[in-house]
This record gives C-alpha cells, sequence and structure tokens, in this order.
C-alpha cells in the first residue's frame, strides 16, 4: 500500500480527542469512521463538531461548502465491527490504559482488512507494546496528536523497530493531508519528545509547589511571563485533564522504576477527589464561575 491508496479511515474513541481527529480527516478529504461503543459519546462529538465549525465559518477560518463537505464524508457508529471492515488507516483514541489498548488492537487485527496500519495517539505508550499482541507489528506506529488536534499544527510519528518504511511514509502522508506538521521518531521512547519535556516541567512545577516555595497559580504566573509559555504548569494539568497526566507519569514510572517519574502527590489527591480540571469545571483552578485567566 502507498500513501494514495489510504481513502477511508476510522478513529476509535469519541472522546476530547478522537473526535477532533476524525474531523481532521474528514477535512483532509478522506472517507471518516468515528466510532464509540457509548452512544451518548457520539452525540456529544457530533454536536461539539457542529458548534465548532459555525464557530470557524462565523470567524472566517472556512466556508460553508467545506464544513458541507467534510460533514459529508464523516460518520458515527457504535458497531467496531462496521467501523472496522474497510478501514485503510485506524487510529485509536481510547484511554490511556496499556492493556485497554492492547485488547482493542488484538479486535481490530482480526476485523480490519490485512493491508490496514493500526495506529495509536497515545501520549506516552510505546506502539511496540501494543503491537505485538497483534500479527501486523510492521503496520503499527505511534500518531500522537496534541490537544486540541484542530488547533495544534503538530503530532508525533513513532516507529518501533518492527514498524515498516512504508507504514512510516503512510502515516507522515495522511498527517500532511489533514494539514498538521509531523514529527518522526524512528526510536521509542515512554513519552516520546514532547511529553518528556512536559513531564520535566510537571515534575518540577509540582515539587515547588508541594516545598511550599510558591502557590501553584504563582508558579503558572512566571511561567507565562518569564518563559514566554501561553499556559503554565497546572494550567495545562487542568486542560488535558488531571487523571489524563496521572495516567501518562504513572506509566512512564512503571517503565522507568525512576522514583523521579513517579505522579506527584497534589495530582493524585486531584484524581482521588474527581476534580480533574476543566472537564469536571474544577481541579487546580476554579472554572464553575469565572474563567481562568
Amino acid at each position: 500500500m502507498n500513501p494514495f491508496d489510504v481513502k477511508r479511515i476510522t478513529v476509535i474513541g469519541a472522546g476530547q480527542m478522537g473526535h477532533q481527529i476524525a474531523m481532521l480527516c474528514a477535512l483532509g478529504g478522506y472517507q471518516t469512521t468515528l466510532q464509540d461503543i457509548n452512544e451518548e459519546a457520539l452525540q456529544h462529538a457530533k454536536d461539539n463538531l457542529e458548534r465548532l465549525m459555525s464557530d470557524w465559518v462565523r470567524k472566517g477560518k472556512i466556508n460553508e461548502p467545506a464544513i458541507e463537505k467534510a460533514f459529508s464524508l464523516l460518520s458515527f457508529t457504535d458497531q467496531l465491527e462496521e467501523a472496522a471492515k474497510d478501514a485503510d488507516l485506524v487510529i485509536e483514541a481510547i484511554v490511556e490504559v496499556l492493556e485497554a489498548k492492547q485488547e482493542l488492537f488484538k479486535k481490530l487485527d482480526e476485523m480490519t482488512p490485512p493491508h490496514a496500519i493500526l495506529a495509536t495517539n497515545s501520549s506516552t505508550i510505546m506502539n511496540s507494546l501494543i503491537a505485538k499482541v497483534t500479527n501486523r507489528p510492521d503496520k503499527v506506529c505511534n500518531m500522537h496528536f496534541f490537544f486540541p488536534p484542530l488547533v495544534m499544527d503538530s503530532l508525533e510519528v513513532v516507529m518501533s523497530e518492527k514498524t515498516s518504511e512504508e507504514t512510516k511514509d503512510i502515516a507522515m502522508a495522511v498527517s500532511k493531508q489533514i494539514g498538521r506538521t509531523a514529527v518522526l521518531l524512528r526510536k521509542e521512547i515512554s513519552g516520546f519528545v514532547a511529553n518528556r519535556i512536559l513531564g520535566a516541567i510537571h515534575r518540577e512545577a509540582t515539587y515547588l509547589y508541594e516545598e511550599g516555595i510558591a502557590d501553584f497559580k504563582d508558579i503558572d504566573l512566571i511561567i507565562r511571563k518569564s518563559l514566554g509559555h501561553k499556559l503554565g504548569p497546572f494550567q495545562l494539568i487542568d486542560m488535558s485533564g488531571a487523571d489524563v497526566v496521572y495516567s501518562a507519569m504513572q506509566h512512564q514510572y512503571q517503565q522507568s522504576g525512576d522514583e523521579r517519574d513517579k505522579p506527584p502527590a497534589c495530582i493524585k489527591e486531584k484524581v482521588d477527589k474527581g476534580e480533574l480540571g476543566r472537564k469536571t469545571k474544577i481541579g487546580f483552578y476554579d472554572y464553575r464561575e469565572v474563567p481562568v485567566k
């Protein structure tokens, strides 16, 4: 298979990442299916995309005919086999748990055509750990998008030792077709590039906070004003979700065994209390009344 053979893309998982990845693929001209076992999540995804695209039209970012064409290419289903049976490329965007991804990829390996490429959007998990449950490790790679995918113009394409050049070429070509700048990593490492650097910032920021050196709001302010970051580390945790950040850190800790990679107590506390950030309206910041500046 070559890049021009990719016609149908399936995205698994209609959460905050998956539904926007699916829209990118449809905007790129691919026949796209968004699958999730939760019908309510699919409806929420559809409603959110309609709202986002209406905003784009209103702001002059795109015209109405382009949106209509994209939605004509985008379908929604709760049936995994239906979504997988004709796919040329599958992009998985489910929960950041290795066992869940392995279970899904084992099913996808059986349901998709032999030529289909299986990509994971995992932010930390190396694709070789997932590919080993399939009979096509050469057709498995990471396509790690950044949140929110419809805004962030970057993604990491990661190869394992068994990922083929053909798979890499197709992943890079699809990334270009959907308007995203892809960076290729030929060597695996947990967390890849961006999240390893971000993780180091999170670890130092939470250390300073837990040691009472500075309040989390002041740490965010310093990072924004002195380093030029758009968001401070605690604002980023709230945006990504404390549960997502915790899972990513926990996975990296399990892989490395390095105590420095162990999730900080303040993030675990937020997860235990269900204060996950923007999606629960409260995290390090309170979003229930006034927006955080």
